[in-house]
């Protein structure tokens, strides 16, 4: 199809355009971490919003972000999905005041359903390893795939992509096991009572530190493998494949 008058008159505009809007790391860690764990430990008293009204405040912004990034991305995306239905599930288990084990079950399962979803997608026509590392917004995926079919290793790249979703799959297994343990650590008060609530808010703050750093370095680990074999199996380097940001 050619460009029509529009796009030639203001290609750098158009661009901008369909370039997505890149996430603020500062405000997702406020809104998502800072601003809940404040609500919960300081505001929980009765002299404040009391126990249930603070954790519907603390939960309305995590909840109100995630739904805000599927509202602008206009399409259902399954990591924002999940993430929503976890801030739901956690209000949910803590307004009906059940036992402390359903959150760390809870805590556990959705990292857990990610690991399991990461492997089960090997299977389909849409691995998520594509989704996460291996897509047309990080990499020349074309450029690649035509490489690949001139060196002959097409086939050895898909076994790297099987071992680069093992490592993604282990990054979310360790996160599940490292959030129960968590959460049967931290949470010991009897559910509808301030401590609780404090409690619950300490373990957000604690999950950044000691759940998405050792996850994030696997997955760091994952993309640097991934992108060292890609190197060694079309002989392209790095800036050659790498899409400008």
């Amino acid at each position: 199809m050619a460009p029509n008058n529009e796009t030639l008159d203001n290609p750098q505009g158009s661009a901008s355009e369909k370039a997505p809007k890149k996430e603020s790391f500062l405000g997702n860690l406020l809104i998502n971490i800072v601003i809940p764990t404040l609500i919960l430990t300081k505001l929980s008293g009765d002299d404040w919003l009391g126990t249930k009204l603070a954790i519907v405040v603390a939960l309305a912004f995590p909840l109100a972000y995630g739904l805000r990034d599927l509202l602008s991305s206009g399409k259902v995306n399954f990591f924002s999905a999940l993430g929503i239905i976890s801030i739901l599930l956690t209000g949910s288990i803590s307004l009906l005041e059940l036992d402390a084990e359903y959150m760390a079950i809870k805590e556990a399962a959705i990292p857990g359903l990610l690991g399991i979803a990461t492997m089960a997608s090997l299977y389909t026509r849409w691995p998520l390893v594509k989704t996460l590392i291996y897509n047309d917004r990080l990499l020349d995926t074309a450029k690649v795939a035509r490489a690949l079919q001139h060196q002959g290793n097409t086939a050895a790249f898909d076994r790297t992509l099987l071992h680069t979703s093992w490592m993604i799959a282990g990054s979310f297994f360790l996160s599940s096991a490292l959030n129960y343990i968590l959460a049967k650590i931290m949470l010991v008060s009897p559910p509808g009572t301030e401590a609780f609530n404090a409690e619950l808010g300490k373990m957000t703050a604690m999950s950044y530190p000691v759940i998405f750093v050792p996850a994030t370095i696997i997955l760091m680990f994952a993309l640097f493998f991934l992108f060292r074999r890609i190197g060694k199996l079309t002989g392209l380097k790095l800036e050659e494949i790498m899409i400008e940001q």
